[in-house]
């Protein structure tokens, strides 16, 4: 039995990953005001966990890099699926969050269906949007995410906080959840 070799690693390693998924780290790194050598660092010493780390989370999160590069803001799943409801013939909704600069366009659409995503055998249906700004008014679509998404990947806290703020809208009794001919909306409370 040959004894183990005990050479000290060098601390340096060479990972390819797309442009997207690059210029989005890259992103990153810039608001958190590090280089994005410490940004990596810090991303690969962090604990693994949580919905992120599965594979098809994974995935998802690094198909919206690809195709939204250092306008992505974050990701998050959201209805049926995540509210444990889905179906055999559900998909899985994903909220793919964008910059104010980077407009949504069929152009995001088209490029996501060159490489179409899965979620254990379901196709993942992207939703691209622009995080709303503070003034701007609350949409039934950031109410539905706000009551049953959950955030795989934000740059920052942005989506996180603004999801509170839409939450604390919902408690207050500010937006209301109603049903029109057995299908849900929101509506602002005057």
């Amino acid at each position: 039995m040959a004894k183990a070799s005990k050479r000290r690693a060098s601390g340096r390693f060479l990972l390819r990953i797309s442009p997207g998924l690059h210029a989005a780290r890259r992103a990153a790194a810039r608001a958190s005001k590090v280089s994005l050598n410490d940004y990596c660092g810090r991303k690969l010493a962090a604990p693994i966990g949580g919905l992120a780390a599965l594979p098809s989370a994974g995935a998802v999160i690094e198909r919206a890099a690809g195709v939204c590069g250092a306008g992505l803001v974050g990701v998050v799943v959201y209805g049926s699926w995540a509210r444990g409801e889905a179906t055999r013939s559900s998909d899985v909704d994903v909220l793919v969050v964008l910059e104010r600069e980077t407009s949504p366009s069929r152009a995001l659409y088209r490029a996501w269906d060159e490489e179409p995503v899965t979620w254990d055998e379901r196709p993942v249906e992207p939703h691209f949007v622009c995080l709303p700004a503070p003034s701007e008014r609350i949409s039934g679509l950031w109410a539905e995410v706000a009551t049953d998404g959950i955030v795989l990947l934000e740059q920052d806290l942005r989506i996180s906080e603004y999801l509170a703020r839409v939450r604390r809208e919902i408690v207050a009794g500010r937006m209301i959840r109603r049903f029109s001919h057995g299908q849900p909306y929101w509506a602002k409370v005057a």
